[in-house]
């Protein structure tokens, strides 16, 4: 057996409240984000769950979440490396919109579309627009050209499972147990990675805030088991409320 893997998607944050499109806007945690973020280290350490290594993004509502977490588990210790590729989905042209009167505006289809489809991006960011990344100082060490100005899932896959083979799955055969703390759609590209999950099956697949998802896994990183932790319904319940979040109202 190799080590053990948990996904973490970050606790509620002030955009998720709001009901915006975030993608790569650097929003903090609510109130509420804070307190899902220590109920999630509570449950990891109910499970007795000591990790070697955790991942997570450069913005900042994974990375507090996870030093909240490990904080929670008494494990603040734990050696973080942040990393621009397990960011968010970029979002384009509808950073920043709400998704319930973009979808008033748009239709609820093709809001469906640029948020769920697997290889549909939404309208790209201008590149001029002063939100476009390559205008962030935290992206100044990289080539312009890696620097989404939208993405699908597919794109973001292929942004993450670059650094998922180089620098997570490596701890993972050496037989550490990990954390990645992350967002809903790179966590979601991870989740279609590891389970096999067919591209017109994914777009229905959510991820709940702040519910530990953990994988065991073979020598050779296949699934042996996964789950969410805690009660399994209340995790459906805040999957389904992601999931109705774009609808018009």
């Amino acid at each position: 057996m190799s080590g053990q893997l948990v996904l973490l998607r970050h606790g509620q944050s002030q955009w998720n409240l709001e009901n915006r499109f975030t993608g790569w806007v650097d929003v903090d945690l609510t109130d509420t984000g804070r307190a899902e973020a220590r109920a999630a280290g509570r449950m990891l350490a109910a499970e007795g769950l000591r990790f070697d290594i955790a991942f997570t993004s450069v913005l900042q509502r994974a990375i507090k979440t996870l030093w909240l977490a490990l904080e929670e588990m008494e494990q603040p210790w734990v050696d973080v490396v942040r990393h621009w590729r397990l960011n968010e989905r970029h979002y384009g042209g509808l950073q920043g919109l709400d998704k319930a009167e973009t979808a008033a505006r748009h239709g609820d289809e093709q809001v469906h579309v640029w948020r769920r489809s697997y290889d549909v991006p939404p309208p790209e960011m201008a590149a001029d627009d002063p939100g476009h990344p390559h205008f962030d100082p935290r992206y100044a060490h990289l080539d312009a050209r890696v620097l989404p100005g939208t993405e699908s899932l597919a794109l973001t896959l292929d942004r993450v499972l670059p650094y998922w083979h180089d620098a997570i799955a490596p701890r993972l055969k050496a037989g550490e147990t990990v954390l990645v703390t992350a967002h809903g759609n790179s966590l979601r590209a991870l989740v279609k990675y590891l389970d096999g999950v067919a591209d017109d099956v994914i777009t229905g697949v959510n991820i709940p805030t702040g519910i530990p998802l953990r994988y065991r896994l073979d020598g050779n990183l296949n699934v042996v088991e996964s789950g969410y932790l805690g009660d399994a319904a209340a995790a459906e319940q805040a999957a389904q409320a992601v999931a109705d979040q774009a609808r018009a109202k």
